[in-house]
């Protein structure tokens, strides 16, 4: 099947094949057909399998001619990234469309620029739920036209906290309309709104349910906590990885890894909530170019970053939902593609590898962890003696409390040896000198 037969008009394909797209993919050939015969729908799809295109070409075939004043269509996002990255795809297909205007909003940045955009009008409206309800009740964006709204990764939103916001947007909204649910996986609470808001939906499931990319090989080290840094370094620098995305739990720890492997002579920058907008587009940017090796982010990230051809994804930390670990690894093996996902997993983190292991239906390979080195500790007193740890797998005393202690090997293994693997946690080998 090509894009021909999916009934789509001739400036909709033109503008596909400048992309480089013959081939629709598995939710593209059930979606579009669906979308365009006004069907509500219901799509289960694994991130990385185009289903953004896949809602964005039929509704640009069915807006037809712009239309002057509110806006008909409505997509929601969890996070700005995925807002400006649908907005960016809706533009880029339409753009052999009579002048279609799409408008992007989210927080973090000014409303100001935003609401001008508004009311000069448009046709599509992209938005993260909370920005967009503080619009509408300043009675600054008009919602009685939309006649189609789409959910896109419905379960990231209702896992951030939205489901308030999307509620109340959905009593703005008018009745008669067309409905669009997209979700990487699913769960009691996408299924009970998805009963609340979709009639007789297209049921569209192209992977099984919270399933991993088969294209991606995935590999476990069992590492101390510690000593994650310097594998991290390590693995960086000895297999010369020139793109990867590694994720962190909380944003302070993004930026302090970001730090460190800048310490170790890596080009990194961190991509979280607390950075402005402009910084992350900036670090996104840099990332994308080839500027920067290590992309440090936290799962405000996870969905979103559409980075082509990424070949490496890190689970620095296990997330502790097991259904962020399918998000993040979605990264890697877009388009059918392949890539590689990495995680780091210190023993108070073998809880949370069970229960990803458990959603996944697989064991993840653990490898053995290769010798790495780990730096002296600084001068006693130092700023710098906190971050360190001695190559014998000990933090400088005084002892934190409540730190791991990683596991010896064997009773006394050499400097340098090289790792089991297994279920043992790796510790480094010591820099001479």
């Amino acid at each position: 099947m090509s894009f021909t037969d999916l009934g789509l008009k001739p400036e909709l394909l033109r503008a596909v094949a400048e992309k480089g797209y013959d081939t629709p993919s598995p939710i593209q050939r059930e979606a579009i057909p669906a979308v365009l015969s006004g069907r509500d729908v219901l799509a289960n799809a694994q991130t990385g399998t185009g289903k953004t295109a896949a809602f964005v070409l039929p509704i640009l075939q069915k807006l037809g001619a712009p239309q002057p004043g509110a806006p008909r269509v409505l997509v929601l996002t969890p996070t700005r990234e995925l807002a400006a990255q649908v907005a960016a795809s809706a533009r880029d297909y339409g753009r052999f469309v009579s002048q279609l205007r799409t408008v992007v909003i989210f927080g973090g940045v000014s409303e100001k620029p935003q609401i001008e955009a508004l009311r000069q009008g448009c046709d599509i409206v992209v938005a993260t739920p909370g920005r967009l309800l503080d619009l509408a009740q300043q009675r600054q964006l008009d919602l009685r036209g939309i006649s189609c709204l789409v959910l896109d990764e419905a379960d990231r939103m209702l896992d951030m906290g939205f489901i308030h916001a999307i509620r109340q947007i959905l009593k703005l909204l008018p009745a008669a309309r067309q409905n669009l649910m997209f979700s990487a996986t699913y769960s009691d609470d996408i299924r009970a709104l998805a009963n609340r808001m979709l009639h007789e939906p297209v049921s569209i499931q192209v992977a099984p349910r919270n399933a991993t990319a088969e294209r991606i090989d995935q590999k476990v080290y069992k590492v101390a906590k510690e000593h994650k840094r310097h594998l991290l370094a390590h693995l960086i620098n000895e297999g010369q990885w020139s793109q990867v995305l590694v994720f962190t739990r909380t944003k302070h720890g993004a930026n302090r890894l970001t730090q460190q492997l800048e310490g170790a002579g890596i080009r990194a920058a961190a991509i979280h909530g607390n950075k402005s907008q402009a910084a992350r587009v900036r670090a996104l940017e840099d990332f994308k170019a080839g500027r920067i090796t290590a992309l440090v982010a936290t799962e405000v990230a996870a969905r979103g970053l559409d980075i082509k051809e990424l070949p490496y994804v890190v689970n620095y930390e296990l997330p502790n939902v097991p259904e962020d670990y399918v998000h993040r690894i979605g990264r890697t093996a877009r388009a059918g593609g392949s890539g590689n996902a990495v995680a780091l997993v210190s023993q108070d983190e073998a809880s949370l590898l069970r229960d990803i292991e458990k959603l996944v239906k697989m064991s993840l390979p653990v490898a053995p962890a290769p010798a790495f080195a780990v730096p002296p500790p600084a001068p006693a007193g130092s700023e710098s003696t906190r971050e360190h740890t001695h190559g014998n797998g000990h933090r400088p005393s005084p002892r934190p409390q409540g730190s791991w202690q990683p596991r010896r090997h064997g009773g006394g293994r050499a400097p340098g040896a090289r790792s089991q693997g297994g279920g043992s946690y790796a510790r480094g080998a010591r820099r001479s000198g």
